[in-house]
């Protein structure tokens, strides 16, 4: 069985348990739970990205939650910024006449306020971030074990002062108002009319991103990166270019991150500093401890699961420390991950209940 024939049942039993969970939501009438499940997938993408880093090339990060803030903000910031004043400047009517250039009536005034669309935006915050993270890449991939993810922390803390000391980005306060991205008939909106929409748009964005990744590491350069994983100095001997590979893969994971950040800033209609924080670039790293350091499926189910629950708060004021009671839990209980685990104890529970073993268990 070839790999693309082995992923798609798992891509449509993904999409069958989504439809479920949306119908059976909606029949018990807790349709609003669907506000945080769509986040918490769009934090997914996040973690399978860095999955993908940390599993297979053997890279730890600790920037995801600054690559996260700069897609969001750049989105924020492109579709708020009223370019107003900029109206007879020629790149500005260049823009205009390539019909980039969007007009909305002030909330508080109704004046006029021209923007960049919100697709350009979405695109612009994906190349942005590439751009950043080859440049910081390059020299931080260099590095290895822990001096990487130190690197890789003061970054993140850098774009976490940059934006919290920045007026322009609405400082403290981070940046509200956000529109929604509106492509081919579909918005990307908090708009209680299009929750359910919104909803499988989320999760069609992360099945498609587990399709690309699970491509990608069963293709001849993930074969390339298990072996860097394993010893970057014997990739390296068999005709790996292992910087040239790190740096991609780097800048992959750090484009998922600014897509996550770009569209969830739009569905929640703003964005805040705290979304570069040390503290969530940790629990990026967490979330993929506990689906299994290369398992792209346990991570998307497993991060998925525990930031609902975390953004619906249903442990209170604990809600950190249940979090890393869970967490701890998985990695002792389950280091490659619950749902291999799972399966490992499935495949001895077989082995054990076989007929032909229960048959001569009888006859001695």
């Amino acid at each position: 069985m070839n790999t693309t024939t082995r992923i798609w049942p798992r891509l449509a039993a993904f999409a069958a348990a989504a439809i479920v969970i949306q119908l059976s939501l909606s029949a018990a009438g807790k349709v609003y739970y669907l506000t945080q499940l769509t986040m918490a997938v769009y934090y997914a993408i996040v973690v399978m990205g860095l999955s993908l880093l940390m599993g297979y090339a053997g890279q730890v990060s600790l920037g995801q939650g600054a690559f996260f803030a700069i897609g969001g903000y750049t989105s924020a910031f492109l579709t708020t910024h009223n370019m107003a004043g900029y109206r007879g400047a020629v790149w500005f009517d260049l823009l205009d006449k390539c019909g980039v250039i969007v007009s909305r009536k002030n909330l508080y005034d109704d004046t006029l306020v021209l923007t960049v669309a919100p697709w350009l935006a979405f695109i612009m915050a994906i190349l942005l971030t590439v751009v950043i993270a080859a440049v910081i890449g390059y020299p931080s991939l260099r590095l290895r074990g822990h001096y990487l993810a130190m690197a890789t922390l003061g970054f993140g803390l850098i774009i976490h002062c940059i934006l919290i000391g920045s007026p322009a980005l609405g400082a403290a306060d981070g940046i509200t108002g956000v529109p929604g991205l509106s492509v081919g008939g579909l918005a990307v909106s908090g708009k209680s009319a299009v929750r359910v929409q919104n909803y499988y748009i989320a999760w069609a964005v992360a099945i498609a991103v587990l399709l690309l990744l699970r491509n990608l590491v069963e293709s001849r350069m993930g074969r390339a990166l298990r072996a860097i994983h394993d010893s970057e100095a014997a990739a390296s001997a068999m005709g790996v270019n292992t910087p040239k590979l790190k740096l991609e893969v780097f800048m992959v994971s750090a484009a998922l991150a600014a897509m996550a950040g770009s569209l969830l800033t739009h569905y929640n209609e703003g964005i805040g500093p705290s979304e570069s924080s040390a503290f969530k670039s940790v629990r990026y790293l967490a979330l993929v401890a506990a689906g299994g350091m290369a398992n792209l499926e346990g991570a998307l189910v497993v991060s998925t699961l525990l930031v609902f629950l975390s953004l619906r708060g249903w442990f209170g004021t604990y809600d950190n420390a249940v979090f890393g009671i869970i967490l701890i839990a998985i990695v002792a209980l389950a280091p490659q991950g619950p749902f291999r685990q799972l399966g490992l104890w499935m495949n001895r529970y077989r082995s054990l209940y076989k007929p032909g073993k229960e048959a001569r268990g009888g006859a001695s």
